[in-house]
């Protein structure tokens, strides 16, 4: 071995000595390395108010969970962020570089040193709970007490407000209150003239319903006009499915206006089974504009309840682990802007992709590892034209097996869209494949459109 031979070595052993072979130091401080990743990763969920179970914003409490961290980390588990980043991009995506995940577990490893007070970036944890920023509105829904009694619960939910002046809405955003009960809301907008419901604001405020009862009972919830007539509507002005915040759009996309007197009708609010006495208190954060709608946005939605067939039929034999599909060919040119996969408690994968005419692919989402409690509604970073003619197509996998941890039924027994009213069963339990487009039409130049939210008013 030559003199060059045992330099390359020592230079070698020293890289590895201060982890730079891989960009993790030696020995990461909390204040410089850590607290970064928790600022940008953690925190926006784990801090006081937010929708996890326990704050993390500080070196303590940090250090109380470092073990966890590192092991929650280290099987991707933890930040929530089913999506593959290398099929697609969505605005605010949130995981962790290889490197990142090593930073967390060597700073377990050897010791959760603090660090020097100077290293620690400030920190300012928001007061309300929202992932798009402060709103100019909250409106509580009414309370629900729910009793342990392992079945699921459908409410109809009115919850009125009033203004000084009509207005115009950039985003409506569905906080759940409890979040290990809340299955999904799905809300609609009245909008009154005036004095034209003098019975808005009166009981009652919430009316229970079977699973699949989806019309509104304007009459128990005194939501007509008082001539009778039924005011104008915004159809789904806000939804929430486990784990959502709620989504905005640069100014003037997707911005709707709203009356001075007005009424958003929770049709319907589904909790799942509780095994305890529990009460839940959700709300609404309504975020403002001063400039006016641009482009008015719409959704397809396929599959279960929608405008295409699953093949073969949601039926999914017990002990089985079975791919179904769906597809639709558009009539005009699209610009898609978010989309929402959604399955139940037997989803195992799901698969999403546009067939352009020509027979070019369009990447939409893939998720290898379906989690039921993250069902995000992701917005593209820029626009994605799908041209007229074009299919789109959703796969799914879905596993009735008893490894599948999630199984609601053991043994396993045959699940899928069982009808009730007209529709398929929203129960947690019973099982749905859908995939939900909102979109705009088509405009040169939209490949380019940014769609990272705009917080001027």
């Amino acid at each position: 071995m030559n003199g060059n031979t045992f330099l390359v070595a020592g230079v070698c052993l020293l890289l590895f000595a201060c982890g730079a072979g891989n960009g993790v130091p030696d020995k990461p401080t909390f204040n410089k390395h850590v607290a970064p990743l928790m600022f940008k990763h953690c925190t926006p969920c784990h801090r006081e108010g937010g929708v996890a179970p326990f704050s993390l914003i500080n070196y303590e409490q940090t250090k109380r969970k470092a073990k966890t961290i590192a092991k929650v980390t280290e099987k991707r588990y933890m930040p929530p962020w089913p999506a593959d980043a290398s099929y697609t991009h969505f605005v605010g995506e949130n995981f962790l570089s290889d490197q990142e995940i090593a930073v967390f577990r060597r700073w377990y490893e050897t010791g959760m040193t603090e660090g020097a007070a100077e290293d620690l970036p400030r920190y300012e944890p928001p007061t309300w709970r929202s992932q798009i920023g402060k709103p100019d509105m909250v409106l509580p829904l009414d309370s629900v007490r729910l009793f342990p009694n392992l079945k699921d619960r459908f409410f109809i939910i009115k919850i009125p407000g009033m203004l000084d002046r009509d207005t115009w809405v950039r985003a409506v955003e569905f906080v759940a209150g409890n979040q290990d009960l809340v299955h999904h809301f799905n809300g609609h907008l009245l909008l009154y003239k005036p004095g034209a419901n003098r019975n808005l604001f009166q009981q009652p405020m919430k009316v229970e319903v079977s699973s699949g009862e989806y019309k509104t009972d304007f009459k128990v919830l005194n939501l007509f006009n008082n001539d009778g007539s039924i005011p104008e509507r915004v159809h789904s002005a806000v939804n929430y499915l486990p784990g959502v915040l709620g989504t905005a759009y640069p100014a003037g996309l997707g911005t709707f206006r709203i009356s001075r007197e007005f009424a958003f009708v929770g049709n319907d609010m589904h909790y799942g089974p509780a095994d305890r006495l529990a009460t839940d208190r959700s709300y609404l954060n309504l975020f403002f504009s001063n400039k006016p709608p641009s482009r008015p946005v719409a959704e397809i939605m396929l599959g279960t309840n929608g405008v295409s067939p699953i093949v073969p039929p949601l039926k999914i034999a017990p002990g089985k682990v079975q791919t179904h599909s769906t597809r639709f060919r558009i009539d005009k040119d699209i610009s898609v802007l978010t989309i929402n996969p959604h399955l139940h408690l037997l989803g195992k994968s799901f698969l999403a992709y546009a067939i352009k005419p020509n027979g070019d692919t369009i990447r939409l989402i893939r998720i290898s590892r379906w989690d039921f409690r993250w069902q995000y509604f992701y917005t593209f970073q820029k626009m994605v034209h799908i041209p007229a003619g074009s299919e789109i197509i959703a796969e799914a996998v879905f596993d009735n097996t008893d490894r599948n941890p999630n199984n609601p039924n053991q043994p396993p027994k045959e699940v899928g869209e069982r009808l009730d009213y007209g529709g398929a069963s929203m129960r947690a339990t019973d099982e749905m494949f859908q995939f939900i487009i909102t979109y705009t039409l088509y405009q040169p130049g939209d490949e380019n459109f940014s769609l990272e939210p705009d917080k001027s008013r």
